[in-house]
């Protein structure tokens, strides 16, 4: 692990990629622009050909399926689609029954309507005085007759209900006379209406629907036809250059709509059922078509459970004299509907989509904005492409970002960026979180140091100013109070000194060895670089010493290093060990052998797994008291 560990510290000060010409904010701006408005213009052509391609991606594995039994590709699409819409006649056949059986009931549900209404004015009376509701009635009836005197008194010509006089005349009109009217103009249409004219007009707002399905059905059936020879054109238009990224990326995109959709059809079953089972079991009528309905709206974010559950709850209201039953119904629907949140989408979906919950709020926002009710039916299986193409396209990678559910930041920059933004507790919880999952070792190793490291490489490229360097290392100090648990060491532990090589950077890092070593029963000092300048580190004592540690986080500054461990020798001589530790430095990269033959170092780390086995080397430590995790980590730095 260490080696890994220092390794990838190693690798991402060089990482160097190639920027890819910058487009100007406009163009882009533009482009957004011009695709927005083509989406919402063209959406009577553009809605078929996405609800086709969606019905692709759901018919395609049953067609294929049936291809590879022999049954040729012109039967298997035209089966496939034929069964689809026998599935849909069906599904109309049975809401369609259990519509006319509620609405042969609907007079006995009027009753029981008229029945709660009269026992909740009854119950918002109060005794010898009238109802709430009337109260509430009467008054807005009265402010009504007196707007309407109001605008008969005052004619539209004079403000102030005063033609032709003076202000404050008396008016000159005839009181008793009537208002005069202005005449209603006629006009005679002679125009001839014909069949085909009373036809648009009784059938035309059924034909937009009845079209689109047409549509939609050609579109499918020519897709599920001519599949592969689509794909090839799609290769050829947008990747004929990279296959291997634009055939990654289809495969995709069409692994996670396929894999979406069949998911939600298992939730929606699965949120249907019970649905239909309770509300048979309560007594609500025609329990089949709310069942139906909750299965088949479920296809709708957000929207579609809430009508799903409207209706029954009214009819609850509807068919039962008391208020038990709609209680009922209305705890059956929270209980199914967070048994579904919580336990079977997660369970059943789990990265099937690769968006983020706000993504899919905003995706349904934009979609139903510029297509309608399709747009919020469809706008999951689009967003999930355009995140796909955020991820293949380098120069869609903002997609990706903003829509997606994969962690932006990796949790070491989240400690970093918390402790650098002086918010210390938000990096605790972070690092209690990893403790909770990992021994401290791999905690320092895999989470903090890295996130020092960080620091350190912010500061060598002169981004990192003095008071963020200085608000790092004070929060990781606090960190790591906030985490030490064990109590203090006894006194005839061994001492060991842990100075930080060069910055405030360096005293953070060799604080958390500290940590480490305080966990395995020892007693440790922090020194900073200041106390082991030449005019000071004599008041370091050099009694009750048993070792020194040396911490820098710049593996390069191995001057400053060889003269500090040069120093700390002619002080401590030859009897105390020094381990001068390279944080960022790799295992099998040449700056440790060169720190071993450079510098009077007794011994060279660079993780803090390996500074504990080369302690133990030198005896320092409580071999009971060793972490799980470090024996093996320890092996590997060795």
């Amino acid at each position: 692990m260490a080696e890994d560990t220092a390794r990838r510290l190693q690798a991402r000060p060089i990482q160097v990629t190639k920027a890819a010409p910058a487009t100007p904010t406009q163009t882009i701006l533009l482009i957004i622009t011009l695709i927005v408005v083509t989406l919402y213009v063209a959406a009577d052509i553009l809605m078929p050909i996405a609800l086709a391609v969606l019905l692709g991606f759901v018919l395609t594995p049953i067609v294929s399926r049936l291809e590879r039994w022999r049954l040729g590709r012109v039967p298997s699409v035209l089966a496939v689609v034929a069964l689809l819409f026998l599935a849909i006649i069906g599904f109309g056949a049975v809401v369609g029954s259990q519509l006319g059986d509620l609405a042969d009931n609907l007079p006995t549900y009027q009753r029981n309507i008229h029945t709660k209404l009269e026992s909740l004015r009854s119950a918002t009376a109060s005794a010898g005085d009238r109802g709430v509701l009337k109260q509430a009635t009467d008054a807005f009836r009265d402010l009504q007759q007196e707007l309407e005197r109001a605008t008969a008194g005052a004619p539209a010509d004079q403000p102030g209900g005063r033609p032709g006089g003076a202000a404050g005349s008396a008016p000159q009109a005839n009181p008793a006379a009537p208002p005069r009217r202005d005449p209603v103009p006629v006009r005679i249409d002679q125009s001839d209406s014909g069949v085909f004219d009373l036809v648009g007009r009784v059938l035309g707002p059924a034909m937009t629907p009845i079209a689109t399905a047409g549509m939609v059905l050609v579109f499918t059936i020519f897709m599920l036809l001519q599949r592969e020879d689509l794909r090839d054109r799609l290769i050829r238009l947008v990747g004929s250059g990279d296959l291997s990224r634009t055939t990654e990326a289809m495969n995709d995109a069409g692994e996670r709509v396929s894999r979406y959709l069949l998911m939600q059809v298992v939730v929606n079953v699965t949120y249907g059922l019970p649905i239909g089972v309770g509300l048979w079991l309560l007594g609500v009528p025609n329990p089949l078509l709310w069942g139906l309905l909750a299965t088949v709206l479920r296809f709708i974010p957000f929207l579609g459970p809430v009508i799903a559950s409207a209706f029954p709850i009214l009819l609850s209201f509807a068919v039962d004299t008391g208020w038990t039953l709609p209680l009922l119904c209305i705890a059956l629907f929270v209980a199914v509907e967070l048994f579904s949140n919580n336990v079977v989408e997660p369970w059943l979906y789990g990265s099937a989509t690769g968006l983020s919950s706000l993504a899919i709020i905003v995706a349904a926002v934009v979609w139903t904005t510029l297509w309608g009710p399709v747009g919020l039916l469809l706008a999951t299986p689009l967003t999930v492409c355009l995140v796909v193409l955020g991820r293949h396209v380098p120069q869609l990678h903002f997609l990706e970002v903003m829509l997606g559910d994969r962690p932006v930041l990796p949790d070491e920059a989240k400690v970093y960026q918390r402790l650098l933004a002086r918010d210390p507790v938000e990096a605790t919880e972070l690092a209690e979180e990893r403790l909770g999952k990992c021994s401290p070792v791999e905690l320092a190793d895999g989470l903090l140091l890295p996130a020092l490291s960080l620091a350190e490489q912010d500061r060598q490229r002169g981004t990192l100013n003095p008071e963020g360097r200085q608000a790092v290392a004070e929060g990781m100090t606090g960190l790591l109070d906030e985490l030490t648990e064990t109590a203090a060491p006894a006194e005839d532990s061994p001492r060991v000194l842990c100075i930080g090589a060069r910055n405030n950077l360096d005293e953070a890092a060799a604080g958390l060895l500290a940590y480490l070593l305080a966990g395995r029963g020892l007693r440790t000092d922090v020194i900073p670089c200041e106390a082991v300048s030449t005019r000071t580190i004599a008041s370091l004592g050099t009694s009750g010493v048993d070792a020194v540690v040396l911490s820098s986080l710049n593996p390069s500054a191995l001057g400053h290093c060889r003269r500090m461990v040069r120093r700390l020798r002619l002080h401590f001589g030859p009897r105390v060990p020094i381990l001068l530790c390279l944080w960022s430095a790799h295992p099998e990269s040449e700056v440790p052998d060169r720190a071993g033959s450079e510098t009077d170092a007794t011994l060279i780390a660079t993780g803090m797994a390996g500074a504990l086995a080369k302690l133990e080397e030198l005896d320092i430590g409580v071999a009971g008291q060793r972490d799980g995790g470090v024996a093996a980590a320890a092996a590997a730095a060795s």
